[in-house]
């Protein structure tokens, strides 16, 4: 039970890290002995048509704590880093509420940073608009939004590759819908971190060997939970290859796989590299932007329980002074 703080500040406890590094496991641990919601801080894991592939917390997992922003949104959806973060700060609330402690697993950097630093107060992009981008998108093709997007943002133009779809029509939207460059709303400075919550951050930093293994594993497991049927299921659903649940990891080579275009063991090859390469670069992002209060340099195991809750207990969950 999580009682207010003497300081008038709540809890919050992060479990980071790479992906296949253990979040999932330890935040569920730390919910059962702490009597914790898990509030998902993973941008693809918000997609109710990926559980396999984005290896979401299992129906027995969740079963067992309750888990929330997970699977709660249909690919067709796309969710910002700022509607996210809405999302999250509310569930923070309705857990302190109840008596819970909030703990927030994920591994997108960005999703994390919004909710402890906050965001530049970009509105959000209505949906006529991000349609409208994404017709242009497919009518006209990608460079010549790129285009588009140097002639009336050029800072942000350039910062950007010009193969970057994602974030040249998300540059485009935000200039449609409010007539100002991105570049502009990024200059201004964060709202800062929601008021009266303490965050403290516990960060999974794997040796990289293992961390690579862990990949390679998990995704042949996936294959064998049926990963392949999820991605089969988008390909029939005609689902706009340009959203971003599309790029989600194994989705663009298991979708040229069951086009004729791949083997299934070249795809399995292939979405394994993506998934190390996406791990080395959460790696090098955590180490260089967070600032955790407890690092755990292996793969999380129940070995590291006493450890891991001491820690928090002290840390956390006495009223800070």
């Amino acid at each position: 039970m999580v009682h207010q703080a003497e300081t008038d500040t709540r809890p919050v406890l992060i479990v980071a890290g790479p992906t296949a590094s253990g979040k999932s496991a330890l935040a569920l641990a730390a919910a059962l002995v702490f009597d914790g919601v898990v509030i998902n801080a993973d941008s693809m894991q918000v997609y109710r048509e990926l559980r396999i592939l984005t290896a979401r917390p299992d129906p027995d997992a969740e079963s067992r704590v309750p888990h929330r922003l997970y699977g709660m949104l249909s690919v067709r959806d796309t969710c910002s880093a700022a509607r996210w973060r809405a999302m999250a700060v509310a569930e923070i609330a309705a857990a302190h509420q109840t008596g819970r402690l909030p703990v927030i697993c994920g591994g997108t950097g960005l999703y994390l940073r919004a909710l402890t630093d906050g965001l530049s107060p970009i509105p959000e992009i209505p949906d006529p608009v991000r349609e409208a981008v994404r017709e242009r998108l497919a009518r006209e093709g990608l460079p010549a939004l790129y285009a588009a997007l140097e002639a009336v943002d050029p800072i942000t133009a350039a910062r950007l590759p010009p193969g970057d779809t994602q974030r040249i029509t998300r540059a485009l939207e935000v200039h449609s819908a409010t007539g100002r460059p991105l570049a502009k709303w990024q200059a201004v400075p964060a709202e800062g971190p929601p008021p009266g919550l303490r965050f403290m951050t516990i960060l999974l930093q794997p040796p990289r060997a293992v961390l690579y293994a862990a990949c390679n594993a998990r995704l042949e497991t996936m294959m064998a939970e049926g990963a392949l049927a999820e991605v089969q299921a988008l390909r029939q659903s005609g689902t706009d290859p340009t959203l971003p649940a599309m790029k989600a990891l194994g989705v663009p080579d298991f979708l040229r796989h069951l086009a004729g275009d791949m083997t299934r063991a070249d795809a399995v090859a292939a979405a394994q590299q993506a998934t190390r390469r996406y791990a080395k670069r959460q790696s090098t992002w955590f180490n260089n932007q967070i600032i955790a209060d407890l690092t755990i340099k292996e793969k999380y195991s129940e070995k590291l329980n006493d450890k891991i809750f001491s820690f928090i207990r002290q840390n956390l969950l006495t009223p800070a002074t």
